[in-house]
């Protein structure tokens, strides 16, 4: 039997240190649990132990929710994924692109290549976030513009999303961007329904995701566990110091707000999150899931051409990540993983939550914590490979 000591060992010391008030994680081999530990408090100061079903923000972890349910319906023949969004979503038709090194939001040229619903699934589109990098042109812009705020509807944030410049013209570049809230958007034009009655119809239900929402119940506030952070959320060496109150808005989650977006703000369990995921990968093992093989394979190919990778603007550009349709995809080892192995898809939320699926390995990985600014702790990194070295790789 693999020897998960020194996995476990990471999370209690994460945990000693006041990095996390609480943690879980379940690991998954060829379809069967081969680790599973949790250790920490969902709420320090009621001494509520974390669990494995404390409700938790999975903030971005929505976004391949929203990438499976857009590709469910490529699988029905609904659109296409390269079909230009224009035809849903006119504003992006007229979209206007930043020239290389412009000094002002209205520096633009003309849109030479249509936004795909494939460039929206790999964050190719030039459409960006307004969260991940501060002080830039285009980070000033989204926040001037109130895109991401709770009160706008889906639909009535396109027009908003629309006036503002794209970073680069479509298929040239990668940038984590708001493009799966179009997407969300797309199927609520599509079904003639909310975009959140669509996803519980055709996911949460059938999965029996029941812990999976955009609002919590009161029966089960009780099972929502508190979110951190430190004075200083970008330090992840830093100790939690506070709640973090009133993140992403006043009452997240407690409230319902106009917006329920395809990028962010849905709630849901360890449980829930690897039910989604074993029924994601189910056709590579022969059974029916929410894919269709070549489907399934589609979204785990890396889209993006080999100059093209992920970046940050912290962490600057990172070579050995691709991007699928919906996560991140392993070119190659580096220095922030050595043994990740090749065709890994992965991605994390904002709050510590962090799924990776293998392929090569056949090994899934649902790791739920609640540290605001999480989003690729270095403790997610170091605990993977902890993990993928006791499973031998």
């Amino acid at each position: 039997m693999p020897d998960f000591s020194k996995s476990r060992a990471l999370a209690q010391q994460a945990v000693d240190k006041r990095l996390l008030a609480g943690f879980s994680s379940v690991v998954m081999q060829h379809g069967q649990v081969v680790e599973s530990f949790c250790t920490g408090l969902a709420n320090l100061e009621s001494g509520e132990p974390f669990g494995y079903d404390p409700i938790c923000r999975i903030f971005s972890n929505t976004k391949l929710i929203t990438s499976t349910l857009v590709l469910m319906m490529v699988d029905e023949g609904r659109f296409g994924l390269d079909d230009p969004v224009k035809h849903w979503v006119p504003e992006l038709g007229r979209v206007r692109v930043l020239r290389p090194g412009a000094t002002s939001a209205d520096d633009t040229e003309a849109l030479r290549t249509d936004i795909t619903v494939r460039h929206l699934l790999s964050h190719s589109s030039g459409l960006s976030h307004g969260v991940f990098d501060p002080g830039t042109l285009i980070y000033k812009a989204y926040v001037a513009s109130g895109v991401r705020s709770p009160q706008l509807t889906l639909a009535e944030a396109m027009p908003v999303l629309a006036a503002l410049p794209l970073s680069f013209q479509p298929g040239t570049g990668w940038d984590y961007s708001m493009g799966a809230d179009v997407l969300a958007r797309i199927v609520e034009i599509i079904t003639g329904k909310p975009f959140a009655e669509v996803v519980q119809q055709r996911i949460f239900g059938p999965l029996g995701m029941v812990d999976t929402s955009y609002v919590v119940p009161p029966e089960k506030l009780a099972r929502f566990a508190t979110l951190y952070r430190s004075d200083d959320p970008v330090n992840a060496q830093q100790p939690l110091s506070q709640i973090a109150k009133d993140t992403p808005w006043a009452e997240a989650n407690i409230r319902p707000v106009p917006r329920t977006a395809g990028t962010g703000g849905l709630v849901s369990t360890q449980g829930d999150y690897l039910r989604f995921l074993l029924q994601l990968q189910a056709p590579a093992t022969g059974q029916p899931g929410l894919l269709k093989p070549a489907t399934l394979a589609e979204m785990l190919r890396d889209q993006l051409p080999p100059h093209i990778c992920v970046q940050f603007m912290r962490s600057g550009p990172m070579p050995h990540l691709g991007f699928g349709l919906g996560g991140a995809i392993t070119r190659s080892a580096s220095d922030l993983q050595p043994n990740s192995p090749a065709g890994e898809f992965q991605w994390g939320g904002l709050g510590g939550t962090h799924w990776s699926i293998s392929p090569a390995q056949g090994v899934t990985i649902v790791q739920m914590a609640q540290r605001h600014f999480g989003f690729w702790n270095p403790f997610w990194f170091e605990y993977k490979a902890a993990v993928y070295a006791a499973l031998g790789a």
